[in-house]
């Protein structure tokens, strides 16, 4: 170490960072690890001086190979997480309205790539997109802007009321390495 008090400082500080990881691959795609089975399809907003033009879903893309049958519309008060969940029969396809989510996913699928990984991928109406969560993936939806969340969900099967396909963990569990902090939720 520098006798100047400055350079002390300064080495000291740099000693005890942390350098931030890559976040781009060379062809400037994200580098975030995704669910072994997940994918993501962008759709394009239209804009104009009346106003804008958002296609959600259509078959024709070829993006999903399960047709759509289904649809809700849900929303996530800000800083509020909706989760653990998990689905055994289908696989739920968000695309976000309005608002700003941070899709935390926790794979505990033996056979699979990303089996024992936790990913978090962020949704935005901001950048309109659809996604796929796989079947036996645990997720969980946080809201982290500062208004309602607002989403649409296509999942590839209709809802059961008499027998639901949804098995749900509190978002505090021991069982998923995550932790969200002071967030509410369940």
């Amino acid at each position: 170490m520098s006798d100047h008090p400055s350079l002390n400082l300064l080495e000291t500080t740099l000693a005890a960072a942390k350098q931030d990881q890559r976040t781009l691959d060379e062809q400037r795609q994200s580098t975030t690890l995704l669910v072994d089975g997940m994918s993501f399809f962008d759709s394009i907003r239209h804009n104009d001086d009346r106003g804008s033009v958002t296609e959600i879903y259509d078959p024709r893309w070829g993006w999903h190979a399960d047709p759509l049958v289904f649809s809700y519309m849900f929303t996530i008060r800000p800083g509020v997480v909706k989760g653990w969940g998990l689905h055994k029969l289908h696989e739920d396809r968000y695309f976000v309205i309005s608002g700003e989510m941070e899709l935390v996913l926790y794979d505990p699928r033996p056979e699979s790539s990303t089996y024992g990984k936790v990913s978090k991928v962020y949704l935005s109406g901001n950048h309109p997109r659809l996604v796929n969560i796989p079947k036996f993936v645990w997720h969980a939806d946080r809201n982290i802007g500062t208004s309602d969340l607002v989403a649409i969900n296509f999942p590839t099967i209709q809802y059961d009321h008499a027998n639901p396909d949804k098995y749900r963990l509190p978002i505090d569990t021991d069982l998923i390495p995550h932790d969200f902090g002071s967030a509410k939720g369940w």
